[in-house]
């Protein structure tokens, strides 16, 4: 079990990371904040057109920089004394504060990149990330590749403790469950995981993964299942059962093979039921596996043929 020491993530709660905040809470949500971690302030209002682009342009960047930096959001309709101490004079108008101190900022509606840039910039004034997480989940996923599946979940869980936004830990988490067999857990860790990173590449290869585990705890026998489609090569349901079965055993290449037979004889069989598997096992593999970039491939001749 690796031990974990403190890093910028583990101030970052996905709950805690970009908060609305009022004239009560502005002293302890960004003054107080802004001692240990920079707090992006965005001044908008319900009304403002340009707001209502800038903001979620802050918010993407901000829950990117994976807690070296937060945000708070406020309503100058709602908060005129703040608006007027700080001279506000137009909206959106946007401050970041460190130490107590507004220290940087700008006004109106700016392109993504600028956003992303203003953001980086705010969050290197408390000095470069802590690698540690970064090493930790290294560490983790050496554990899983060796067979050390309990020891990898503890460590995904520890990562998870110091920072709950991190799509890499719940994926990795997920994936020791299946390992262990214990699909209900990597299930229920799935439903848990924040609203923030739910569509993030890790997330959607667990539940990829998640899919595929399912399918092969019904898997038939592969032998029997080969002299079925050896008997009948137009059987497609035998064949699609083959290349379940052929992925459960860990023969990954051979089903991404009969699935590609199905579809070129028949890509509308069961609904394309052939190339939503084959989805399945590429979004399964990480994107640079020469099984998903094979099959990616000839896929797309065959659609295109």
């Amino acid at each position: 079990m690796l031990e974990l020491g403190g890093t910028g993530g583990a101030d970052a709660p996905a709950t805690d990371l970009i908060k609305d905040v009022t004239e009560a809470t502005f002293m302890a949500d960004v003054v107080e904040q802004s001692q240990t971690v920079p707090v992006i302030v965005d001044f908008w209002a319900p009304w403002c057109g340009p707001c209502k682009t800038l903001g979620p342009q802050l918010e993407a960047a901000v829950t990117a920089a994976g807690g070296r930096v937060k945000m708070a959001k406020v309503d100058v309709d709602q908060a005129q004394q703040i608006a007027a101490r700080l001279q506000i004079q137009s909206i959106p108008t946007v401050y970041a504060f460190y130490q107590g101190q507004p220290v940087d900022g700008f006004q109106g509606a700016v392109a993504q990149s600028e956003v992303n840039a203003f953001v980086e910039r705010v969050a290197a004034l408390a000095g470069e990330p802590d690698n540690g997480l970064a090493d930790a989940i290294e560490a983790a996923e050496g554990m899983l590749a060796e067979g050390a599946a309990t020891d990898a979940a503890q460590t995904f869980a520890a990562i998870l403790g110091e920072d709950p936004n991190n799509a890499a830990a719940y994926g990795g988490l997920v994936r020791a469950h299946l390992a262990l067999d214990d699909l209900d857990q990597a299930e229920a860790i799935l439903n848990g995981a924040p609203a923030d990173i739910a569509d993030a590449p890790e997330l959607e290869a667990a539940h990829a993964q998640l899919e595929l585990a399912k399918q092969a705890a019904g898997a038939g026998p592969v032998g029997e299942l080969k002299a079925a489609v050896e008997a009948d090569p137009a059987n497609h349901q035998a064949r699609f059962d083959l290349a379940t079965a052929l992925h459960a055993s860990g023969q990954t290449e051979e089903a991404v093979t009969e699935l590609l037979e199905i579809f070129r004889r028949d890509r509308e069989w069961n609904d394309g039921a052939a190339k939503a598997q084959l989805f399945t096992i590429f979004d399964a593999l990480k994107p640079e596996d020469p099984i998903a970039l094979n099959g990616r491939r000839k896929l797309s001749s065959l659609i295109f043929a």
